[in-house]
């Protein structure tokens, strides 16, 4: 095709049939494109509005409807605004323009088009309660815990909470008359021919499941479509099918796949009397006869394809494969017109690990009215189980239920793979419930059996159990050895007072029988002294700790010390520092040592793996592949098929990047640890530096293997500089000496150099020295003793240089604190930017939280 102008200079040479014939076609001048999409803001590297689509175009902008504008639609089509509403509004348009990101990428959901809905729901249904709105509109459940904590803290600076005094009576539903009433809800049952398409399933009626299914029932009441969203066992099927078995309506059901195209979606081959023809997809047969079309797995297909969806939902139009189209007002014989009783339930997993399907809840829920689905609460679950097994003894399924709530929570956290649902535990009583002479760990192994193979699993399951009293021969029980090693002395800290001058730096005498020494400059390892190596005194050259009882000095004595002694001390705790690296370099590798930090987090590597292997996992594309001899039936082969070809069938294989295509491109990952003095002086106290050396372990272990799809470096800061290298981009420990080397560097610069606080220092260099890196995607986790107030740093400071760079995720992880100031930093600094840890076995969720909100979309 050409456009007219040239079209109309190449006729001047040669004739129109000259032209048709070499397939040249001319472009009516009339001819417009007009082009509509959403800019990316989660991956800018990738984003599809390039230099070279934008010199194509005349762009245009369009901009979010003011609240004044917002507020007109809504009074012209729903009447005068509640208080409710009012403060809704206000809420979107706070979000809006809020300069918090979290914030801003969450306004996407109260979009006008779902404040037009939440309107609607306000009109019929008044007393509504609007956090439980709000809650809904934003999946809160399902939120990163970092997204969710802020979203939190802005409803409480709106003053948006539950309502004061609101108990949830217990639902109950009855049908009168041909009319179904559930809670305070009522609706006329339908009368349909197709009966047997009407889903009749076994269902047990609890408490949370007729709660939800009032709220589907005000949903079709406003004539509103569905979107049910949980985790896969929690009975999203199941509800769904027993809410449209009491209302009568016939269902078309289709399921989803990573390998669902438009195509399959719309229409369906098969062979009739030997001929090809396309027959009607569920999807079209629900829109003709008003049935209720029930798509599951909708998370599992690519989003380009349910977005097809977003025509027919918000539009009422369709284009068809096949040539047809779907729309409200017929123009053709072969258009099909949406029926008035037309509905769409979709239902999918939650977002994220360990699902990793497509967000679908992000590309198009504020099409559809959202509804969360959990597993039941413990009372409603006990409940469900009675009636599935009425002859299992109820202290039986007390304990099943305590059990999987447990694996439930553990699988939340990523500690085990699978989320274990109601599914399971209904399995395994209604196996009691027809066996009641078999054991209950022969059921529970029908669940397990597969992951005996698994010694990690096999470890995890074997404490759950034994928690909730099986015997410790269990077979899920293997070898367990304790994830920390507890401290055998806890650090008293005295105050004192020497009052004697200092002569000049040493290390001091080793006292063999290592008894406690309190000031004095003679002996190494004191405490309160001076001039020697040791704890709390002064004008030593370094720190040396030997498990005693702390005397410690004020720091007025302290920098009363003469600035030539400070000189010495230093320049003699520099030499010691550097013998000690060479006594490092030199040394073998000793495996106990290093097993006292491997081992404490070993389940915690195999917990951030588990999460590192999912997001690579999630990035791999696919793509057709035909002439096989199974797999998925090729349409266009069907003919051969009956003809007696055997490689009639096409399967989905890993996509090989086009030729020239970019390379894409690693996230990066830099660890800012804290090496300073007060690491090493309170230790002994509260187990700073070991927890801090266990954390890079955990960090440098779990990465591994995923260095083409995220690097890492680690740098340090102390009073004596703010940029020391640990580990460099692209030079990660190859084996266990090499990261014993640097766990032994941090802790001999700990122990060795000069007391000061270069956090800010160092913090503002790991960020801009990557804001002009090559990255898909760069995060910054600063380690930190929370120590800023002794060197009179303000929080604001802190703030400030963590949000310096838009391009940059940079979070604070504190982990050791003197009194409450961690927890008063953590106050002060942006929500969702600061951690305290005080147990290295929380730090991979810490940093699962991370990497949902910053890397989740690999």
């Amino acid at each position: 095709m050409v456009s007219a102008e040239k079209y109309d200079i190449l006729q001047k040479a040669h004739s129109e049939a000259y032209l048709q014939q070499n397939g040249m076609l001319k472009i009516h001048p009339n001819f417009r494109i007009i082009a509509l999409g959403e800019l990316s803001n989660v991956q800018p590297t990738r984003n599809w509005l390039t230099s070279e689509i934008l010199s194509l175009f005349l762009f245009h902008e369009t901009r979010f409807l003011t609240k004044m504008e917002e507020m007109h639609i809504i009074t012209s089509k729903f009447g005068p605004i509640s208080e409710t509403l009012q403060k809704i509004i206000d809420f979107a348009h706070i979000l809006r323009v809020s300069p918090d990101p979290i914030l801003k990428q969450l306004s996407g959901h109260m979009s006008t088009r779902q404040l037009l809905r939440i309107s609607k729901r306000l009109q019929k249904f008044p007393n509504e309660d609007m956090y439980e709105i709000l809650q809904t509109v934003f999946m809160t459940q399902f939120l990163p815990t970092l997204t969710r904590r802020t979203l939190e803290n802005a409803f409480a600076k709106m003053e948006i909470v539950p309502q004061a005094g609101f108990e949830r009576k217990p639902t109950t539903y009855s049908i009168n008359n041909n009319v179904l009433t559930i809670g305070n809800t009522s609706a006329f049952i339908s009368a349909t021919e197709e009966i047997t398409k009407v889903p009749q399933v076994l269902f047990y009626d609890v408490p949370q499941h007729i709660q939800l299914m009032e709220k589907l029932l005000q949903d079709f009441q406003l004539g509103l479509h569905l979107l049910l969203v949980g985790n896969q066992g929690v009975g999203k099927n199941k509800i769904v099918d027993r809410f449209l078995g009491l209302l009568n309506r016939p269902r078309e059901y289709i399921q989803l796949h990573r390998d669902t195209t438009v195509q399959t979606l719309t229409v369906q081959p098969t062979i009739k009397d030997g001929i090809l023809v396309y027959e009607d997809s569920p999807l079209v047969k629900a829109v003709k006869y008003g049935h209720v079309l029930v798509i599951d797995e909708a998370d599992k297909a690519p989003t380009h394809v349910t977005c097809i969806l977003k025509t027919l939902i918000e539009f009422g139009q369709m284009l068809l494969s096949d040539g047809r189209r779907i729309t409200t007002a017929p123009l053709d014989e072969n258009d099909i017109q949406i029926h008035p009783d037309f509905r769409m339930i979709v239902l999918a997993n939650r977002p994220g690990f360990p699902f990793l399907g497509n967000d679908f809840f992000s590309a198009l829920g504020d099409l559809f009215s959202c509804h969360a689905v959990d597993n039941p609460s413990r009372s409603s679950e006990i409940d469900l189980l009675v009636q599935y097994g009425p002859d299992v003894p109820i202290d039986t399924i007390t304990k099943l239920v305590d059990i999987f709530g447990d694996l439930r929570s553990m699988a939340d956290e990523g500690l085990v793979t699978y989320p274990y649902s109601t599914r399971e535990v209904v399995n395994i009583v209604k196996h009691l419930q027809k066996f009641p002479q078999a054991d209950i760990d022969d059921a529970l192994f029908n669940v397990f059996d597969f992951d005996k193979y698994n010694q990690d699993a096999v470890e995890t399951l074997g404490q759950v159990l034994i928690k909730h009293g099986f015997p410790k021969t269990n077979m899920f029980t293997a070898e367990y050895l304790a994830l920390k090693q507890a401290k055998e002395y806890l650090q008293v800290t005295v105050d004192r007072t020497s009052g004697l001058d200092t002569k000049g730096p040493k290390h001091g005498k080793e006292d063999p029988k290592n008894e406690p020494h309190v000031g004095g400059n003679t002996w190494a390892g004191g405490t309160g002294g001076r001039d020697t190596a040791g704890l709390g005194g002064k004008g030593g050259p370094y720190r040396l700790d030997k498990g005693h009882k702390v005397h410690q000095l004020s720091d007025e004595e302290k920098a009363a010390v003469p600035e030539h002694i400070k000189r010495a001390a230093r320049e003699m705790g520099r030499k010691a520092f550097e013998e000690r690296l060479k006594e490092i370099g030199m040394s073998g590798y000793d495996a106990s040592l290093y097993a006292q930090f491997s081992g404490a987090v070993s389940k915690q590597v195999l917990s951030l793996r588990i999460i590192l292997g999912s997001l690579q996992a999630k990035n791999k594309e696919r793509q057709w592949t035909k002439n096989k001899t199974s797999g998925e039936l090729d349409d266009t082969k069907l003919i051969d098929g009956l003809l007696g070809e055997k490689t009639i069938f096409r399967r989905r294989t890993e996509l090989e990047p086009e030729l020239g295509s970019p390379q894409i491109k690693p996230k990066m990952l830099r660890l800012v640890v804290d090496v300073s003095a007060s690491m090493y002086r309170f230790n002994s106290y509260d187990g700073r530096l070991d927890r801090q050396l266990e954390a890079v372990v955990l960090l440098m272990e779990a990465m591994e293997g995923f260095d083409d799809k995220i690097q890492y470096d680690i740098m340090g800061h102390s009073g004596d500089a703010h940029d020391i290298k640990f580990i460099t981009k692209g030079n990660p420990p190859k084996n266990n000496k090499e990261r014993l080397n640097i766990l032994k560097t941090m802790y001999a610069h700990s122990q060795f150099c000069f007391a000061g606080d270069n956090t800010l220092e160092a913090t503002e260099l790991a960020i801009k020295s990557m804001s002009d890196g090559d990255f898909d995607e760069a995060i910054v986790v600063v380690l930190s003793d929370a120590n800023l107030q002794r060197y009179s740093i303000p929080s604001s400071e802190l703030a400030k240089v963590l949000s310096q760079s838009e391009k940059i995720n940079s979070y604070a992880v504190f982990i050791g604190s003197l009194g409450d100031q961690a927890e008063r930093l953590t106050q002060s600094l942006p929500a969702g930017r600061s951690f305290i840890c005080k147990d290295v076995s929380t730090l991979p969720q810490i940093l699962k939280q991370i990497f949902s909100s910053s890397v989740i979309n690999f």
